[in-house]
């Protein structure tokens, strides 16, 4: 490529890594919102996380664009190919990330009796992790940082942990009193997404080894 393409290639990749760190800074902001509302009770911040996925709908739908521009117009290849399909991935799942704090959001209203659960100090905790992980790994993409990636890979267990207590919880406390099933299977629900949320991250983390190393965690292992 000639001096020009090389520098608007440049320009197209610098795009493209801005792009996804505000649409990921959206979809962390989304998940801790999202589990704000739900342990106040707040419906106006609830609608606020639902009606702002919009806004990262719209920037995977800038990202795509412009990574299949740059694919047709720059045809790069190897470690800039890698690049730009990760990106294009990496979109992808953040969109999902960002779709599981709308739906946590869409829970708050059905929720009634927040003060009987435990798991209301759990769920807190764990969205900490999962929007860490979502923190973590945007940074690992932007510093290329195949380390990083590999300790949000590692950081997953904490989030399944999490999962298969609040799970066991929850269930207990629906055989103890059927009355509390509905909002138990609600909080049951939020945690779910929760745990989706930190698979989401580990499928990017993996997704930032391959862009900066040309191999998977498990491949770069054996």
């Amino acid at each position: 490529m000639n001096e020009h393409t090389v520098k608007a290639f440049d320009e197209d990749i610098t795009r493209l890594r801005g792009l996804i760190a505000e649409m990921g800074g959206l979809a962390e902001v989304a998940v801790q919102d999202s589990m704000d509302a739900l342990v106040r009770g707040d419906e106006k911040l609830a609608k606020k996380v639902v009606k702002g996925d919009s806004k990262i709908d719209a920037l995977e739908t800038e990202i795509d664009k412009l990574a299949v521009r740059v694919i047709a117009l720059r045809a790069p290849m190897a470690d800039d190919l890698r690049e730009v399909i990760a990106a294009l991935k990496i979109a992808g799942v953040v969109e999902r990330i960002g779709d599981y704090a709308k739906n946590i959001a869409k829970r708050v209203s059905k929720v009634t009796e927040r003060e009987r659960f435990e798991p209301l100090t759990l769920l807190p905790a764990m969205a900490d992790v999962a929007a860490e992980m979502v923190h973590d790994v945007l940074t690992a993409y932007a510093a290329r940082d195949a380390q990083l990636a590999r300790e949000v890979i590692e950081t997953d267990e904490k989030v399944d942990a999490f999962y298969d207590s609040i799970f066991r919880n929850l269930v207990s406390h629906m055989v103890e009193n059927p009355k509390t099933i509905s909002s138990a299977a609600h909080f049951l629900f939020v945690a779910r997404n929760l745990e989706r949320i930190g698979d989401h991250a580990t499928n990017v983390a993996e997704m930032v080894h391959y862009a900066a190393t040309g191999d998977y965690p498990l491949d770069s292992d054996n």
